[in-house]
């Protein structure tokens, strides 16, 4: 693009660094979301609040299952 393209763009320049920013922070989000640690303290945690009697088994296989496939999802996102 030239420069007279640059110049007809430049009043988007706030809109595309802040699309810009905006993926960057989805991006952080999902990894932190996906990431295999923080799965498996959620799973550890979750077996603890079972063990308390704070949740009931179904209320830990429904969690168990969701903490589950974050697991599986992250091991597809890396292939």
């Amino acid at each position: 693009m030239g420069l007279l393209g640059e110049l007809l763009l430049l009043p988007a320049a706030p809109l595309r660094g802040t699309l810009w920013v905006l993926r960057r922070v989805v991006d952080e989000a999902e990894r932190q979301y996906y990431d295999p640690s923080a799965v498996q303290r959620e799973l550890a945690l979750l077996e603890q609040r079972l063990e308390a009697g704070e949740i009931d088994d179904a209320e830990f296989d429904r969690r168990e299952d969701e903490l589950l496939e974050r697991l599986q999802r992250n091991g597809t996102r890396q292939i």
